[in-house]
């Protein structure tokens, strides 16, 4: 199936073969001004997010409650429309936050490439491999970040804190629920976090000195190939064992995050109906509430995933920084 050109963003040129200062300086020369258009149509996908819930709340105590069939009609089809022009808006902002990621890795892959090939000369046999890592996988996953560093962030705490602004003003004690049960996850998810860069940085490291090992292989040519592999097998032992300890810390921290999302309805459902059993609230806000909550959980994972992408491409940068000087 032949496919259609899709023209790439060409970041400005400044001139300067130089790496980016920081990771933040990085994507604003990777972007420029688009980042400032993704965080509007992010902005718009986070309040479009929160609408439902009100329309929800009302569905139930006005229209469903009183039995009036016109109004449920009505705040169907707002409802319906809504989701229709959300999902609109989030299909455009994956794409276009895509369009800036794939921009970047093009113009980050060519920039490296032709660096390597004026300075190779003065470059070691070995390094050929560590070149192979960076331009290939290594910056994949830092211009991947292009794309979406700003905005994901600007929707999903748009989410989160739209969310919690609406319930505390509707409900202030079921909305207080919610932030208790953000102030865990905020509190441990950094300290985790540390410890994973860690392995992260030390794993990259190693990935690089196994390319550059390899690279100096001549298969059929020398023969102390075992000499040779015997540092290469150790690297991919330790590779093995890193990973497993990331594999540790990531789905521990991800199982603790579901476990607090997963509490936060139930304390929704036994404080709202208490407070409706007293007649102080009404079974709408309660089903808006726990519509509400399982809404913010995703945004809560998303930042926190977020967070762990934004720390691994910091390091990133800074590894490709220290290559490239």
């Amino acid at each position: 199936m032949k496919l259609f050109r899709i023209r790439p963003h060409e970041p400005k040129s400044t001139g300067d073969d130089r790496p980016a200062q920081s990771l933040w300086r990085y994507i604003w020369l990777m972007s420029g001004r688009h980042q400032i258009v993704v965080c509007l149509i992010a902005i718009s996908v986070a309040v479009l997010g929160i609408v439902p819930l009100e329309l929800q709340r009302r569905l139930v105590d006005d229209a469903i409650s009183k039995q009036d069939m016109s109004l449920l009609t009505v705040l169907a089809v707002i409802y319906l429309a809504v989701v229709l022009v959300q999902s609109a808006a989030k299909f455009t902002l994956r794409i276009y936050e895509g369009w800036l990621s794939e921009s970047a890795i093009r113009h980050n892959r060519r920039h490296l490439s032709r660096l390597y090939a004026e300075d190779r000369t003065g470059n070691g046999e070995g390094e050929n491999g560590r070149a192979v890592s960076i331009i290939g996988s290594e910056i994949e996953k830092l211009g991947g970040f292009v794309g979406d560093g700003l905005s994901q962030p600007v929707v999903n705490a748009g989410m989160l804190i739209f969310g919690i602004g609406y319930m505390v003003s509707v409900e202030p004690i079921i909305g207080l629920i919610g932030i208790l049960a953000l102030i865990p996850q905020i509190a441990l998810v950094p300290v985790i976090q540390k410890q994973i860069n860690r392995l992260i940085e030390k794993r990259v490291e190693k990935m690089r000195e196994v390319s550059d090992e390899l690279s100096e292989l001549h298969p059929g040519e020398d023969d102390d190939h075992k000499e040779l592999l015997d540092p290469i097998h150790r690297g991919i032992s330790y590779l093995y064992n890193n990973r497993m300890w990331f594999f540790i810390l990531k789905f521990g921290m991800k199982t603790l995050i579901n476990l607090l999302n997963a509490l936060a309805p139930l304390c929704v459902l036994v404080v709202g109906g208490y407070l409706a059993i007293k007649g102080e609230t009404s079974v709408g806000i309660i089903v808006a509430f726990i519509s509400g909550f399982d809404r913010m959980s995703s945004p809560m994972r998303e930042l926190l995933s977020y967070y762990r992408m934004a720390a691994q491409a910091a390091v990133q940068h800074r590894m490709i920084a220290k290559w490239m000087n």
